[in-house]
């Protein structure tokens, strides 16, 4: 089943101390949108400016993905420059530069309003609510990130959204920030009273935890030898997981909600072992498979 994703495509620089890149495709939604690629049809909604390079609108393409939502407005493309230091957990923010991003206005063309699974990546809340309003039938699964800005400064708007939603999809940083509450899962329980039914706190090298109506699920980060850009890693780990959830047509049960958790974790794997989306660009089906069989080995302990 298909995926719409609406979110931010941007140029980013990044320096980390394993390389260094300059403009390369970078954005949530870019993330999100190569990583569901693997799993099923997905449509994008962004906004690009006139300097945005054709290759990488036709990387989108070569990878399945309908670019008919990606709009084109006067001016410069978001752009993004950023560099890790040995704590590969956090970025430093050297520039960001919002350009045409910063009056992006999502709208929704009539073949993309019925999809059956929604992504709401960390764009404005308000923004959010508007996706949602454009829909012509209500998505079978929404999930939706968001940011720390949001939740300093939008928080009630934010709270709106959260209404509105199924699945948060959330770094530990923020869950904590967003509930106001120091405990991981006293956090997502509370969080889950003001409308999602699943909460999955991202905990990058710590792995993820899943937080919703039955036992809480967690698993570890796939162990990586080389990890040389995390970036991206986060909006990767959405893609696998609604990816998954599109692919097999799941919603909400328990059993394909740890799976969706373990895939997401296997494409986040994949994403930080290279510059931006190098190697997330260019796996296979097959070497994702061969990699959720190896978690399902790392993870494997006997009975008492």
């Amino acid at each position: 089943m298909d995926i719409l994703v609406v979110g931010s495509v941007a140029l980013d620089t990044v320096k980390t101390p394993f390389g260094h890149a300059e403009e390369i495709l970078g954005g949530s939604a870019s993330y999100f949108s190569v990583a569901a690629s693997y799993f099923t049809s997905v449509s994008l909604i962004a906004v690009v400016g006139e300097d945005f390079p054709d290759r990488h609108v036709a990387f989108f393409q070569q990878k399945g993905i309908d670019t008919s939502g990606l709009q084109r407005s006067r001016g410069r493309t978001f752009r993004w420059r950023g560099e890790y230091e040995f704590d590969l957990n956090t970025a430093k923010t050297l520039e960001t530069q919002l350009n045409v991003f910063a009056d992006f206005s999502p709208k929704i063309r009539n073949e993309n309003r019925a999809p059956q699974y929604l992504f709401l990546a960390n764009i404005d809340p308000g923004l959010q609510r508007e996706v949602l309003a454009q829909m012509s039938q209500r998505p079978r699964v929404v999930g939706c990130d968001t940011m720390n800005y949001s939740i300093h400064h939008e928080h009630k708007s934010l709270e709106r959204t959260l209404s509105l939603i199924d699945i948060l999809i959330i770094n530990d940083a923020e869950t904590r920030e967003l509930a106001g509450k120091s405990n991981i899962i006293q956090a997502a329980r509370s969080i889950i009273s003001q409308g999602p039914k699943v909460v999955v706190v991202k905990r990058g090298e710590y792995g993820a935890l899943m937080i919703g109506a039955g036992p809480v699920f967690g698993v570890p980060a796939f162990p990586m030898e080389d990890v040389i850009d995390p970036t991206g890693a986060g909006d990767s780990f959405a893609g696998g997981f609604l990816g998954y959830l599109a692919a097999t047509g799941a919603s909400f049960e328990d059993d394909a909600l740890r799976k969706a958790v373990v895939f997401g974790t296997v494409m986040a794997s994949f994403d930080v072992s290279a510059l931006g989306l190098q190697r997330l660009g260019e796996l296979t089906y097959t070497e994702i498979e061969t990699r959720y069989r190896e978690f399902r080995t790392l993870t494997r302990f006997e009975d008492v």
